[in-house]
C-alpha cells in the first residue's frame, strides 16, 4: 500500500537527516513527485534484453536512459537543479564542470529554460565533446588537464560571476532528478523486482532511485556497480566516511570520480545493498550484449550495470528472477569501439589466449591446428627465433572456463609446453601486437598476404592445403569479424623450389600478393635485415 506523504515544509538540512533518517527520505520522495525533469528529458522505456534473459535464465530489463535527448540519465538531474533557480539569479546564469554527458545535460536544461550557462571542460576533453556543448547552446571553456583543475575553475569563476554553480551529483535537486527513473520503472514493472543494478560514480543516480525504490518498496535490492579501478563508493562505505581515491581509470569515464558526494554518501550508507565491481573485459561484454538486445552502443558507464547483474547472476545462480538494469547513456567515442571489439570476447571468457611452444619444422602449425579442433583461431602470431622451437601467441574461441582449462589440458597431454594469458593484462594490452622482430640467420625467406573466406576451420584448411615442405617463418592472423580472414605469412623457399612453390600458390586457389620486398618488412621484421646491417 502506498504510503502518505508529509508536505514538504521546510528545506532539506543537514541536522534533518543526522537526527532523523526517515524525515530525510520522505522529503526526498517529495521532492521527486515534484521534480521538473519531463520539460526537457523523457520517460524511458523499460525494455526486456531477451537474448540477456534466456541466457541467464531471468528476466533482464534495461532502463534504456540512453534514448534521452542527450544521449544520458544526467539531463533529468541538470534541468530539476537549473528550473528551482529563483527568477532573480537567473540573469546571471549557471556553470558548472564536466568533460562529458553531465556538460551537455546542463548546456540543453539552460537553453531551454533561456539561461546562459558555462561550462568548464578539461584541455584534454574530446573535441566531439566540445563542439556537442556549443552545438546544445553552452559557452566551453577550456582550462587545466584534469576534471580537478576544471571543477576547481569553475568555483572560482562561479564566486566572481555570481553565477549558481551546478554540481554533477552533489545537490538535493539533483539527485531528485534522477530518482525520477526509479519512479518510472516502478510504474512500468508492478511485479516482484528481485534488484535493480545501477552504476556509481558520484552517487547522485543511485541515491535517488534509492531513496525512493526503498521507500516504496523495500523488499527490492539496491546494488551499485562500480569498475575495479574506480571504486570510490565501495571504499567508503568500507570505511564509514568518505575517502579520496589516489587515481581512477578513465576507461569508464562517466563514472571516473576520486570521491563520492557527501550527501550522495549518506542515501547510499541507508538505502544501497551491496557493491559489484566489474573489470574492463566484463564492461565490453557487456557493452556487446546490449548490443545484440538493442541494436545500440552503450558507453562504458552504460553498460556498468548489465557487467554488474551478470557477475550477481553468476555467484548467486539464481533464475526466474526480475532484474533490472540502468542503461545509463550512449556517449561513447567511436575510437573507443576497437578497444570495446577486442576485449568483449575476453570479457564473456569467449577467447582463450595462450602461449605454446611447437617444435620449428615443417608441418608443426598444422599439427597444432588440429589439436585445436574446428574451434575458431582469433588469433595466431608467430616469429622464427631459432632452429629447435617455436613460440606460438593464440588466441581461440571458447565456450567458458571449462573449455579453457580442457584445451589446455589437451595440449600438456600432446607435450605442448602452454602458458595460459587469457588474464595477463600486459599480454592482452601489450605482447600480443610486438610478437616478431627480425629474424637472425634466417635465409631464403619469402614474404605472403592471404585472404581465404572466414569460417570455422579456415585457418586449418589454409594449412592443409600449404601442406609441409617449406618451413614457416612468420606467421600473422587476426579475425577482426569481417568475411575474409587475413594471413601474413614468412615461408622459407629456396630458391630452386621458387616455381614449385608458385604452382602450390596457384593450386591453392587464394588471393595472394607478395610482400618480400615491402619497406615495412624490410624495416621492422625482414629475416635479412639483421645480418645486412651486422656486415
Amino acid at each position: 500500500m502506498a504510503r502518505i506523504l508529509p508536505p514538504l515544509a521546510t528545506p532539506l538540512t543537514k541536522t534533518m537527516q543526522r537526527t532523523n533518517p526517515r524525515i530525510m527520505v520522505s522529503h526526498y520522495i517529495e521532492r521527486i513527485l515534484r521534480a521538473r525533469v519531463y520539460d526537457v528529458a523523457k520517460e524511458t522505456p523499460l525494455d526486456q534484453a531477451r537474448q540477456l534473459s534466456e541466457r541467464t535464465g531471468n528476466l533482464v530489463y534495461l532502463k534504456r536512459e540512453d534514448l534521452q535527448p542527450v544521449f544520458s540519465f544526467k539531463l533529468r538531474g541538470a534541468y530539476n537543479r537549473i528550473a528551482q533557480i529563483p527568477a532573480g539569479s537567473r540573469g546571471r546564469g549557471v556553470i558548472t564542470a564536466s568533460a562529458g554527458n553531465h556538460a551537455q545535460g546542463v548546456a540543453l536544461s539552460a537553453h531551454m529554460l533561456g539561461i546562459k550557462a558555462t561550462i568548464v571542460m578539461p584541455k584534454t576533453t574530446a573535441p566531439i565533446k566540445v563542439r556537442s556543448v556549443r552545438r546544445l547552446g553552452g559557452k566551453p571553456i577550456l582550462h587545466g588537464d584534469s576534471y580537478d583543475d576544471a571543477y576547481k575553475h569553475a568555483l572560482i569563476l562561479a564566486e566572481e560571476q555570481g553565477q549558481t554553480f551546478i554540481h554533477p551529483f552533489d545537490d538535493p535537486e539533483v539527485i531528485a532528478g534522477q530518482g525520477t527513473i526509479a519512479m518510472e520503472i516502478l510504474r512500468q514493472h508492478p511485479a516482484e523486482i528481485e534488484a535493480i543494478f545501477i552504476p556509481v560514480g558520484g552517487g547522485g543516480l543511485i541515491g535517488g532511485i534509492a531513496a525512493y525504490v526503498k521507500y516504496v518498496r523495500p523488499e527490492t535490492k539496491i546494488i551499485g556497480v562500480e569498475p575495479e579501478d574506480a571504486a570510490c563508493m565501495q571504499a567508503a562505505l568500507q570505511a564509514g566516511k568518505r575517502v579520496s581515491l589516489r587515481e581512477v581509470g578513465i576507461f569508464a569515464d562517466g563514472v571516473a570520480v576520486r570521491q563520492v558526494g557527501a550527501e550522495t554518501f549518506k542515501l547510499a550508507r541507508q538505502f544501497v545493498d551491496e557493491i559489484i565491481l566489474v573489470t574492463t573485459d566484463e564492461i565490453c561484454a557487456a557493452i556487446k550484449d546490449i548490443f545484440e538486445d538493442t541494436r545500440t552502443v552503450a558507453e562504458p558507464a552504460g553498460a556498468l550495470a548489465v557487467a554488474g547483474l551478470k557477475k550477481y547472476v553468476q555467484r548467486l545462480n539464481c533464475s526466474g528472477k526480475s532484474l533490472i538494469a540502468i542503461e545509463s547513456g550512449a556517449n561513447i567515442n567511436f575510437d573507443r569501439l576497437r578497444h570495446v571489439a577486442e576485449r568483449a570476447e575476453l570479457g564473456e571468457k569467449r577467447e582463450a589466449l595462450l602461449a605454446v611452444e611447437i617444435p620449428e619444422r615443417p608441418g608443426s602449425f598444422h599439427q597444432f591446428c588440429k589439436l585445436l579442433g574446428r574451434r575458431s583461431i582469433t588469433e595466431f602470431n608467430y616469429r622464427y627465433a631459432d632452429s629447435h622451437n617455436a613460440l606460438v601467441f593464440a588466441g581461440v574461441e571458447i565456450a567458458g572456463e571449462e573449455e579453457r582449462k580442457d584445451l589446455i589440458a589437451r595440449l600438456k597431454d600432446h607435450n605442448y609446453p602452454v602458458t595460459d594469458m587469457t588474464d595477463n593484462e600486459v599480454a592482452k594490452l601489450h605482447i600480443r601486437y610486438m610478437v616478431g622482430g627480425h629474424a637472425h640467420g634466417l635465409n631464403n625467406e619469402l614474404l605472403y598476404r592471404f585472404e581465404f573466406p572466414e569460417r570455422p576451420g579456415s585457418l586449418f584448411d589454409f594449412l592443409t592445403r600449404l601442406g609441409r615442405r617449406w618451413n614457416i617463418s612468420l606467421f600473422h592472423y587476426r579475425n577482426h569479424g569481417s568475411a575474409y580472414g587475413r594471413v601474413l605469412m614468412g615461408i622459407q623457399v629456396p630458391k630452386t623450389d621458387k616455381a614449385k612453390f608458385q604452382g602450390l600458390l596457384e593450386k591453392m586457389g587464394y588471393p595472394y600478393t607478395e610482400e618480400t620486398a615491402n619497406p615495412a618488412y624490410l624495416l621492422f621484421a625482414g629475416a635479412n635485415f639483421l645480418d645486412a646491417n651486422l656486415e
